[in-house]
């Protein structure tokens, strides 16, 4: 499938800031199941761009402006060819031993509650995979999704004791229940194609953990189902912090607004959107 992607983020400022500092994870790169035809990151700033690799092996472009801006955008568009892979990741960027997504992190972390609740609904698990997967459903089913819910979330705990949360928030359940049954888990960045041209795009979240034989699956709590062609990966984290599409800090005073447009398409999409018009 092919997608088309076009992401700008407007900055404005009550009072002009000083100065500003961004790092942009926000280009997806090539592997087995999803091929980069083209893709674009700017600023409409007198400034360069500088493109680099973090430690997980997300491309990041970061620049620096040090004059007063009252508006600027940041702007992300391209294309990318992607196949159904059933979830399964090969042939991505591989930084880190898997290891080190074993770690606990704030916002991931499976408390007495979570921990008590997989040891009810994954012990009819036959093998790992199918416990991977029991793990999405149960979560799917036992945490609503809440679409009003505010980002980065309440993390792993709260949510599962709210019985309700954002994205983030089930991506972070995902993340703690695997690595307290000791799989490597981690959060995905990037864009889903929606099947409905009237339903609102939003930069989204997943989890991936590692199965054994298979390597990295990507796991949608939120929809219930593993990553397909309509995912377009864009950067791996930790967890959510690690994986922001925009991080940015910056000087001066007074209010900050923050105006994003986005659009996801793929030719199903497109095809629906030319008829309705």
């Amino acid at each position: 499938m092919r997608i088309r992607i076009s992401h700008e983020t407007t900055f404005s400022f009550a009072t002009p800031a000083r100065s500003a500092i961004f790092n942009l994870r926000m280009t997806p790169r090539s592997f087995d199941s999803q091929y980069v035809l083209r893709w674009r990151v700017g600023v409409d700033l007198d400034c360069a761009l500088r493109h680099c690799e973090d430690s997980l092996g997300n491309i990041v472009h970061s620049f620096s402006y040090h004059r007063p801006m009252e508006r600027f955008t940041v702007s992300a568009f391209g294309e990318v060819e992607t196949s159904d892979s059933i979830g399964v990741v090969r042939g991505g960027v591989e930084t880190l031993p898997a290891d080190m997504f074993l770690r606990e992190s704030p916002q991931a972390v499976a408390n007495a509650k979570l921990r008590e609740f997989l040891g009810d609904e994954l012990a009819p698990a036959v093998d790992p995979l199918d416990r991977l997967h029991r793990l999405m459903r149960a979560l799917h089913h036992e945490v609503a999704f809440d679409p009003e819910a505010a980002e980065p979330g309440n993390g792993a705990a709260e949510a599962f004791a709210l019985k309700r949360g954002s994205a983030i928030d089930l991506a972070h359940l995902f993340i703690a229940s695997a690595r307290s049954l000791g799989v490597p888990a981690r959060l995905v960045s990037g864009f889903v194609a929606p099947d409905d041209p009237a339903t609102p795009a939003k930069f989204e979240v997943w989890a991936e953990a590692l199965a054994p034989g298979l390597g990295w699956i990507a796991f949608d709590c939120v929809r219930n189902l593993c990553a397909n062609d309509r995912y377009v990966r864009v950067a791996i984290g930790i967890d959510a912090a690690s994986a922001q599409p925009i991080r940015a800090s910056h000087s001066g005073q007074g209010t900050e607004t923050i105006e994003t447009s986005l659009r996801v398409q793929s030719p199903m999409t497109q095809e629906q959107s030319q008829r309705q018009s």
